[in-house]
């Protein structure tokens, strides 16, 4: 057991290109914002097409919410957020598809909608590699030129790693460098998958899985997650339900 963690530790340290922790790799003397956030749509086969035009509508809505803008408006004397939408599937399965854009005010969130909307194709369509995206995710926010008071993955899905290095191993070296990871689970196919995420995705300060029982429920999921990861002063409501972070 212990030889096989091992090797999957040292594929990990490899993929990060790196002998250890690297804290020193992130920009000094970026732009600073208070926020970096990189948002992880799952578009791996168990996601159909209409189950991904729902994952995108909620994205497009969410930056459109009265609630979400304020809570972005309340980050602008620290810079404001610094946000970038990523597909992801299996383990080698990853692209930037919405580039980062700063978020200050209405003008700027509704601009970034629009770009959501406008980069709707949908990339992949394979297996679930949750470690993998967390690995792109870090090295998207290592080398932009951003410097974040807080820094964010999130990661929204509807199963478990079946592909390539297993999350717990990449999340911990992300959370190491100070990045919280995130999630919003889907419980269509998979009914207790935010536990899963619970034990071996979401993990840093403040770190959460808020969960939908449906694709259906996806607007208010991603306008809920939102509101919690830009503003923990502004309640996130009753419901998608939410489980806390990792100890």
């Amino acid at each position: 057991m212990f030889r096989h963690v091992g090797v999957w530790l040292c594929l990990a340290l490899v993929w990060f290109g790196v002998p250890g922790p690297h804290k020193h790799a992130y920009a000094q003397g970026g732009v600073r914002v208070d926020l970096e956030l990189v948002l992880a749509v799952d578009t791996s086969g168990s996601v159909d097409t209409r189950e991904y035009e729902l994952q995108i509508e909620g994205l497009k809505k969410a930056f459109r919410d009265p609630a979400v803008i304020a809570a972005i408006i309340g980050t602008r004397p620290s810079g404001g957020v610094a946000v970038t939408v990523v597909h992801w599937s299996s383990v080698n399965e990853q692209r930037q598809v919405v580039p980062w854009t700063v978020l200050k005010d209405q003008q700027s969130a509704y601009a970034f909608s629009d770009a959501i909307s406008a980069r709707e194709e949908r990339s992949f369509g394979d297996s679930t590699g949750i470690g993998g995206v967390l690995r792109f995710s870090e090295r998207l926010i290592r080398r932009n030129a951003y410097e974040g008071r807080r820094k964010s993955i999130d990661v929204s899905g509807d199963g478990a790693n079946n592909s390539g290095i297993p999350p717990e191993l990449v999340r911990d070296m992300v959370t190491n460098e100070g990045i919280t990871v995130n999630g919003l689970t889907i419980l269509t196919d998979e009914p207790f998958l935010h536990h899963y995420y619970f034990e071996h995705v979401i993990g840093g300060a403040g770190a959460f899985v808020m969960t939908v029982s449906d694709y259906t429920d996806i607007v208010v999921g991603m306008r809920n997650k939102l509101l919690r990861e830009i503003s923990v002063n502004i309640a996130a409501g009753p419901n998608p339900q939410m489980l806390r972070a990792r100890p």
